[in-house]
């Protein structure tokens, strides 16, 4: 299985990523050894995930979110 995750991070942004084991990217995360986007913004909360059966869909999914505006993906995360 393939997830497609969103962080907020302390200044309120969201950020879109994919990872196979979300518990192990989260940590990497709060290491410092994820993003430099989140790194440079922790700490951060986990606001929503997606499975996905493969890396494929996961990765069209995460460019789909990446390409909306923060409003739409606020939808999202609210109705996670």
């Amino acid at each position: 299985m393939w997830y497609v995750y969103l962080l907020r991070t302390r200044d309120g942004s969201l950020y879109t990523g994919i990872t196979t084991d979300v518990e192990r990217r989260m940590e990497e995360h709060k290491k410092g050894e994820g993003s430099k986007y989140v790194r440079s913004r922790l700490p951060f909360r986990l606001v929503h995930t997606e499975e996905h059966e493969d890396r494929s869909s996961a990765l069209k999914r995460e460019a789909e979110i990446k390409g909306w505006r923060k409003e739409k993906k606020e939808r999202l995360v609210s109705s996670s």
